[in-house]
């Protein structure tokens, strides 16, 4: 018994001594499949905590308020927004919503609990590939870099005035993810210009390097995994959305996003082909919404004949199904790159290829000490080399995480802690 009492004792005495002065935690994410680590949602175990609930108010911009909005799109009035307020003095945060999300998608909600527990009002934006801003506030096609910046600064400045009467503001600081976080960097270099907000922070949140790159890998995923290959796409993708539909009503979320779709992936238990396949067809719909709609909106010739008059009841089934086949590669190719080079005669596609880049902002994103980055190592959009490329060209400003692909950890707590870290200045 001795003998057992100080074998407990000294067990004791080393836990309280290993608990005393222990280093931080490692990070631990439990997904090391990227695809995985992509679609599937932290176990709540793992997340970091949120209020339930926080104060909200949906407005509504009229950004271009003299444009005639299609008959097919009868159901859009004006661009929403999410205002998430504090009951004081606070910093403000835009935040941009990634490829083909709105203001209000799960993750969009999700970023505006993380910002607000952290202390700051929000205003969230939805993706200048989303159908309601290419319809509601887009001036061209979507898709170059300066322009979907200049749309996008024109939205926050008409955002902000529309509340600036009801929150008490100290400063601005601006926020993204994936897509949202490459347009965050362009809108950061028009900022320095316009000094509308002087952003005090700018944190990136897992952007492409090359947003031509990305997508063209993503694109690349439906390719290579559609059971059968492409020539059995419509058959597969017919299957899929029935597949979908069937757990639409159980979910109670109907918008065709990356996130019900991944939601879905845990009901589905698809295999690890079409797991690829599922994540492509994510992007892909949303690509073929923003080409459709900004075809639309631009008068025809591309998806649907020039100057079609589409009615709110004219059958879409067979645009949606070109929409679907249509790469971003065949977007940029055959209808982003004529459409600019009319504007500038001497544009190559190397240049407009460019403008799709961090490295045509690389000196000052290299140069600015207000901007942050947060990535993983095994993110699906990145292209070999580029998370070395990322780290040398942020510096000490950049988090990068070794798992947890494409936004699969965004609200693991030393993401999160990084996160309000960086933007409150307070950042080691």
């Amino acid at each position: 018994m001795p003998r057992l009492f100080a074998l407990v004792l000294l067990i004791c005495c080393m836990f309280w001594t290993r608990n005393a002065t222990a280093a931080p935690q490692a990070y631990f994410y439990p997904f090391v499949n990227p695809y995985e680590a992509t679609v599937m949602e932290l176990p709540e175990f793992f997340e970091v905590k949120l209020p339930e609930t926080v104060p909200t108010r949906e407005f509504t911009l009229r950004v271009l308020p003299t444009r005639e909005i299609p008959e097919v799109f009868w159901y859009e009035d004006g661009l929403p927004c999410t205002l998430t307020y504090q009951d004081h003095k606070a910093p403000l945060v835009f935040v941009i919503a990634g490829t083909g999300s709105s203001h209000n998608s799960p993750r969009m909600i999700k970023l505006q609990k993380v910002f607000y527990q952290g202390g700051f009002h929000v205003i969230s934006i939805t993706s200048p590939s989303h159908m309601d801003f290419v319809v509601n506030a887009s001036t061209g096609l979507p898709g170059d870099s300066f322009d979907d910046a200049k749309d996008l600064y024109r939205v926050m400045e008409l955002a902000y005035e529309k509340v600036r009467g009801t929150i008490d503001v100290s400063e601005f600081l601006l926020s993204g993810y994936s897509l949202g976080a490459f347009n965050a960097a362009f809108v950061a270099k028009l900022d320095e210009q316009q000094k509308r907000f002087n952003f005090r922070r700018v944190l990136l949140l897992n952007p492409p390097v090359s947003l031509y790159d990305s997508v063209s890998a993503l694109d690349l995923l439906l390719v290579e995994n559609v059971p059968g290959g492409m020539e059995k796409f419509d058959l597969w993708f017919r299957d899929a959305l029935v597949k979908l539909a069937s757990v639409t009503e159980e979910m109670g979320h109907t918008e065709l996003s990356g996130d019900f779709l991944y939601k879905a992936y845990k009901r589905l238990s698809p295999s690890e082909e079409n797991l690829a396949a599922l994540i492509g067809l994510s992007f892909r719909m949303s690509s073929a919404n923003m080409i459709f709609t900004a075809d639309v909106m631009n008068g025809g010739g591309y998806i649907i004949s020039q100057n079609a008059h589409l009615t709110a009841s004219t059958s879409l089934t067979r645009y949606a199904m070109v929409s679907y086949r249509t790469r971003f590669e065949d977007y940029f190719n055959e209808y982003l790159f004529p459409y600019c080079r009319k504007r500038e005669l001497h544009l190559t596609r190397q240049d407009l290829l460019e403008r799709l880049n961090l490295h045509a902002i690389e000196s000052y994103l290299r140069s600015s000490g207000k901007i942050g980055l947060i990535h993983n190592e095994d993110d699906i959009i990145l292209m070999p080399g580029q998370i070395d490329y990322l780290e040398g060209l942020f510096g000490d400003r950049a988090r990068i995480f070794p798992t947890g692909g494409h936004m699969g950890n965004m609200l693991h707590p030393d993401v999160v802690s990084f996160m309000i870290e960086f933007l409150t200045g307070k950042e080691n």
